[in-house]
């Protein structure tokens, strides 16, 4: 089984990734643009305190986040995150929610794909190398390099293609790509495994150039 990111690391990627979450306090929902970040497994918000209404200092609170595939593929929600805990001003202005649970659904991590994360590991995990470029790197290869889709479709093995109408590339991190292949009526999410786990964003040239050679091995290609 090819190797994935774990669900608390998946977690912290899709925060680093999103543009925007869902707060839900007793009585109010608040959607925030470009207002949080991670620190020290606390969930971060740069609203003014008084922004939302607290009826005590430690108010019951839920973050929700939905990730969406920027590739048009018919089925574009990737994932979805929620985050329940206790939100109170922090020091450094602003709000902090103090993490008690979360949960991912994804149906990478299997038929269930609903995954419960310990708040101690989403605080010592960290976000995948490629969650802030994600986006543009599939697009890109989408986009503008339609030939390497279909070279990495080489990959795929040949039973899976059996009446396969469309193949586009639907995530990529540090373990890999995934391609979705469209059939009429359904579709399939295939994993490609990159040779070794990239670190930093500038390998990713080199591991796609290594599945590059790996496809041109394969069912004749060149």
């Amino acid at each position: 089984m090819s190797k994935l990111p774990t669900p608390a690391e998946r977690l912290r990627s899709l925060l680093a990734a999103a543009g925007s979450l869902t707060l839900h306090v007793p009585g109010r929902r608040c959607d925030l643009v470009g207002a949080h970040r991670v620190k020290g497994g606390r969930i971060l918000l740069d609203v003014p305190p008084d922004a939302v209404p607290m009826e005590e200092p430690d108010t019951a609170a839920v973050l929700e986040l939905t990730d969406v595939a920027p590739t048009p593929v018919r089925s574009r929600v990737r994932a979805r995150a929620t985050f329940g805990g206790w939100l109170g001003a922090h020091p450094e202005g602003g709000l902090a929610l103090d993490l008690a649970e979360a949960t991912l659904q994804d149906p990478a991590y299997g038929r269930e794909c609903e995954v419960t994360v310990d708040p101690d590991d989403f605080a010592s995990a960290e976000p995948d190398p490629l969650a802030q470029v994600e986006a543009d790197l599939l697009c890109h290869l989408s986009d503008s390099h339609p030939d390497a889709v279909d070279r990495l479709a080489r990959l795929v093995p040949p039973h899976h293609l059996h009446g396969v109408k469309r193949i586009v590339p639907v995530r990529i991190d540090r373990y890999g790509v995934v391609l979705r292949l469209e059939f009429h009526g359904r579709a399939r999410d295939v994993r490609l495994p990159f040779r070794t786990p990239l670190d930093r964003p500038e390998e990713a040239g080199e591991r796609m150039r290594e599945l590059y050679a790996q496809a041109r091995c394969c069912r004749g290609g060149h």
